[in-house]
């Protein structure tokens, strides 16, 4: 991937909203999407949330669940400790089955990616390392120290970066000035070889207020060459809901049928149990089709949700739960 990827994105946008990349021509662009029916909105993801699944797949989507988990650690009282802990959790999930699979990366602040690299040793080819950046989690600060922040982590070795969004820029109509720090952000993801680390886009959906916001913020994204669509921070309450995520699913599915790009999707933020994990993957399913039941295309962003799921699958393999401390305490 050449440099000319992370601006494509603006030449992208011209010939879908045929006019200059400024607030008028975003808002009209914007403004023109459907609205949402929230009634139905919700509704559908009810209706999908309590779909039952069989033992034989419930295994399935258990191991699915476990490969697609950014098992997450952003907390000011981190410590290379607490991060090597993570990173052993994540590269042994059950020492009692080597065949357990592993999560999809660990997500840590900048500053502790190369402690989650040495950690990970030969397993970083399998598990990522994410890191927040750009003034995580309230996005308030100038663009030149997001950049930074971001240049910063790519530079210790971050395979994928999870920005957040300027809420308040969104929320005053400033579409441009979030559309071009999402360009500049994809650009400072560049590495020395050429190649990009994968980003994610934190739209922070709880202070967005209204599903309309959501679906437009979700385009307004992938418009700028978001990688991923993401929920939520985990810091503002709601986070992950399913029918946002459904939202969001819907916007990537309609992005694949205008252009043939896959996005991804991360919901991120209180899930913690396999029933409600379950009802995310029937909702992808469903509505994106089983090609985005992938690593690459849906992540959980959870830090507890991992022992949640490696109890139920030994269940399902002895026919009885472990005790408390089968699993370690988060």
């Amino acid at each position: 991937m050449t440099d000319d990827s992370a601006i494509a994105p603006r030449t992208r946008a011209l010939e879908l909203f045929d006019g200059p990349v400024t607030d008028e021509g975003l808002r009209r662009y914007l403004d023109g999407i459907p609205g949402v029916d929230a009634v139905g909105l919700e509704q559908r993801a009810s209706a999908l949330g309590a779909r039952s699944i069989k033992k034989e797949s419930k295994a399935r989507a258990i191991d699915t669940i476990i490969s697609m988990i950014d098992l997450t650690t952003l907390e000011g009282a981190d410590t290379p400790g607490k991060v090597r802990s993570l990173v052993g959790k994540a590269m042994t999930p059950d020492s009692t089955d080597p065949g357990c699979p592993r999560p999809a990366a660990v997500c840590v602040y900048g500053d502790m990616v190369p402690v989650a690299i040495d950690a990970l040793g030969t397993a970083h080819s399998e598990i990522s390392v994410a890191a927040v950046a750009t003034a995580f989690p309230s996005g308030r600060a100038s663009l030149r120290v997001k950049l930074a922040d971001t240049a910063d982590a790519v530079a210790a070795g971050a395979d994928e970066i999870d920005m957040v969004i300027d809420r308040g820029a969104f929320l005053s109509g400033r579409y441009a000035q979030v559309f071009d720090e999402i360009v500049a952000v994809k650009r400072a993801c560049r590495r020395d070889d050429g190649s990009f680390a994968h980003l994610k886009v934190i739209l922070e959906t709880g202070e967005l207020n209204t599903y309309d916001n959501v679906r437009r913020a979700s385009w307004l994204a992938i418009l700028a060459g978001a990688d991923f669509i993401k929920t939520s921070t985990g810091k503002v309450s709601p986070a992950a809901t399913l029918p946002v995520t459904l939202l969001m699913l819907e916007v990537v599915r309609d992005w694949h049928r205008l252009t043939g790009e896959r996005v991804g999707v991360k919901p991120a933020g209180g899930i913690r149990t396999s029933k409600d994990a379950i009802k995310f993957i029937v909702t992808v399913a469903e509505t994106c089709g089983e090609d985005w039941l992938t690593p690459e295309l849906f992540r959980f962003g959870a830090s507890s949700l991992l022992n949640d799921m490696l109890l139920q699958r030994q269940k399902l393999a002895t026919g009885h739960y472990s005790g408390p401390d089968y699993v370690t305490i988060d």
